[in-house]
């Protein structure tokens, strides 16, 4: 039993070494970095942010004042004896982490979803591809400007509504920041791996991207789309940056989708799929 157990620990470990390199060979994880510096250097796609700002702070406010006189105390409780003096600096930290998580679910369902869907679009319009936004809603000619001002209304949305999944996800992963280091990186992956793929969502659509072909995409690109998710998360779970860096990570998305039409490496075998089924 105990060779069995150090064998699988060491299958696990090559597995992850694996990931992590492929991940790191990608470049994936630099996408959240150059949205950063794209979205700040291109005022045009700052509208949808700009309109999405005042109800999207008010929200954040409420759940983190409501996390603060619910979960405060009980965390700080158990916190004591992982963290020792430290527990009750260790417990606000935390609480703002998850008050900042749970507002970017909770508004990216309930409040800026169409706004994330203009940055994308308005980001691949901008990097020389209307033509792909095009399939799922009318842009508008024009040179350079306001690039929002572009786009016409949208035939249909990709990003999730929302569900309960999403929180109680959410909190069945959370006590493992309870676990010092190793839990909170544990947790960061985790949401990572999930992120990365959602973060295309939008992508995928305007690619006409079956179940099958999607899942094809992302299976062959698993480590990328997890590097990609990891520093996007960490990025989002900043208290009060959060609302930016979601407008950030959504223009590296499309930078990265960008790039993928580009260089023509979309899901390979995908077009030879769509000419058998014609």
């Amino acid at each position: 039993m105990s060779a069995k157990v150090k064998e699988t620990a060491k299958e696990e470990v090559q597995n992850v070494r694996k990931l992590a390199n492929d991940g790191l060979k990608s470049g994936a994880y630099m996408y959240p970095i150059k949205g950063i510096f794209y979205y700040v250097s291109h005022r045009s796609l700052w509208s949808p942010l700009v309109q999405k700002l005042a109800p999207t702070i008010t929200l954040g406010l409420g759940v983190t004042t409501f996390m603060f006189v619910f979960t405060y105390l009980p965390q700080a409780a158990v916190m004591a004896f992982t963290s020792g003096p430290l527990a009750a600096i260790s417990a606000a930290l935390l609480v703002l982490s998850e008050s900042s998580t749970l507002t970017m679910v909770l508004s990216k369902a309930l409040i800026i979803e169409d706004s994330l869907i203009d940055t994308f679009d308005g980001t691949l319009v901008e990097r020389g591809h209307p033509a792909l936004v095009a399939k799922e809603r009318q842009v508008k000619g024009g040179g350079a400007g306001d690039v929002i001002a572009r786009l016409g209304k949208l035939a249909g949305k990709p990003f999730a509504k929302f569900t309960p999944k999403a929180i109680i996800r959410y909190f069945m992963y959370l006590p493992l920041n309870l676990i010092p280091v190793v839990g909170t990186v544990a947790f960061v992956v985790l949401q990572g791996k999930k992120f990365g793929p959602q973060a295309h969502s939008r992508y995928f659509q305007l690619k006409s991207m079956s179940g099958p072909q999607k899942e094809r995409h992302v299976d062959e690109r698993k480590a990328a789309y997890t590097s990609f998710g990891i520093p996007a998360v960490l990025l989002e779970m900043v208290p009060i940056a959060g609302i930016f860096f979601a407008f950030t990570n959504t223009c590296g998305a499309a930078l990265w989708a960008a790039d993928l039409e580009t260089s023509g490496t979309t899901a390979p075998g995908l077009k030879e799929q769509a000419k058998k089924a014609e």
